[in-house]
Order: structure tokens, then C-alpha cells, then sequence
């Protein structure tokens, strides 16, 4: 198995330490070549104007919907989950969402750096549920969700932590946590596409 993980920007290598902690082989993804290769795909924090510009300018957003296709799992945490909505509330002539989860975010919406904040989440894992502690930065909003979207987490009763099918995403930093916990039910999803 090996897993992808978006490298053009952001905390990409946050996530790598947490995927090589599970004895899991991964690639910094910056080519089309290289993005279909994987067999799932991490699109990292960071910063969702800036992700969009260079997934543009290098031609990427073909080989993503390739991937969406495929069924192929991907999982994006904060700016990675603004692109994978499928609608942006603000800055929508600023982002391109691929349309992985059937969600409406809204960028940025907890406020600047400053209001970043941590809290423990109830987090249903295989309908089990476990404490994880949630880091928000800069963290956009779940404010629509689809039909056929799962709520994995919630903080204040809103979503913080969604899959639809194969697509996995979270408004905070599970990578900064220091449990491997979502990463793990990740793989896991990665596991069940590949039968």
C-alpha cells in the first residue's frame, strides 16, 4: 500500500511522519504520474487560494477527478477539506473544490490564527466512539452537509469530521495530535478499496 500525500504546500510533512510512525510507504505527490500511483491520497492543510493556484498551474485537477473515478480514497484535513467540498461559501472565485464530499464550507470561519484552539472530540470510528483532541487553525466551517455524507465528529454540534463513500475529511489537524488514530481508520478505508 502506499499513500500519497499532496506536496506542493502546507503541512504535508506532518502527515508523512504520522503514515511512516504506522510502518506505511508514502510518496510527496507533485506530479500527474505520481498522483496516479497511489493507492490513497492525502491532501494536507495549508493554504486553500495558494493549493488551488498551483494545482492549476501544474495541471493536476485532471488527474484528481481520475482519482474520484477510480474511487480512489482521499483524505483532507482543513484547507484539504475546502478542496474536496463541493461548494466554497466565501472566496468561491478564489477556489477550485474538486467535489469529493458532497459538503458547503465556509474558509476560515473559527477566525484568524489567533482564535486557533484545541478541544476533545467524540470521534465514531466503525460505530465506535473514542476521545481525540481536535487542533483547529485557522479552520474552515462544514456549514451544508449531503444526504449521503457520515458526521464522524462534531464540535458544538457542528461537523468537524465527515466521509462519504471513500472520501474522508476534517476541519482540524489530526496530524498534530500525536495519535495516529485518524490516520489509522484512513488506511483502513484504503484497506476496504482495495479489497
Amino acid at each position: 500500500m502506499k499513500i500519497g500525500i499532496l506536496a506542493l504546500q502546507g503541512d504535508f510533512e506532518e502527515h508523512e511522519a504520522m503514515l511512516e510512525a504506522l510502518g506505511v510507504e508514502t510518496l510527496r505527490v507533485k506530479t500527474e504520474k505520481e498522483l496516479l500511483s497511489v493507492d490513497g491520497l492525502i491532501l494536507p492543510g495549508g493554504e486553500s487560494t495558494t493549493m488551488t493556484r498551483l494545482l492549476e498551474d501544474m495541471e493536476l485537477y485532471g488527474a484528481l477527478q481520475t482519482l474520484k473515478q477510480r474511487q480512489v480514497p482521499i483524505f483532507g484535513t482543513c484547507a484539504g477539506l475546502i478542496l474536496m467540498s463541493k461548494e466554497v461559501e466565501d472566496g468561491a472565485d478564489l477556489v477550485k473544490p474538486l467535489g469529493f464530499l458532497d459538503i458547503t464550507v465556509r474558509r476560515n470561519a473559527y477566525g484568524r490564527q489567533r482564535e486557533s484552539f484545541e478541544s476533545d472530540l467524540e470521534i465514531q470510528f466503525n460505530g465506535e466512539s473514542e476521545t481525540f483532541r481536535g487542533i483547529f487553525i485557522r479552520a474552515p466551517r462544514i456549514v451544508k452537509v449531503g444526504t449521503d455524507v457520515q458526521i464522524l465528529a462534531t464540535h458544538q454540534g457542528e461537523p468537524v469530521m465527515v466521509r462519504q463513500g471513500h472520501a474522508l475529511g476534517s476541519t482540524f489537524h489530526p496530524e498534530l495530535s500525536g495519535s495516529t488514530k485518524v490516520h489509522e481508520y484512513f488506511l483502513e478505508i484504503v484497506k476496504e478499496a482495495k479489497g
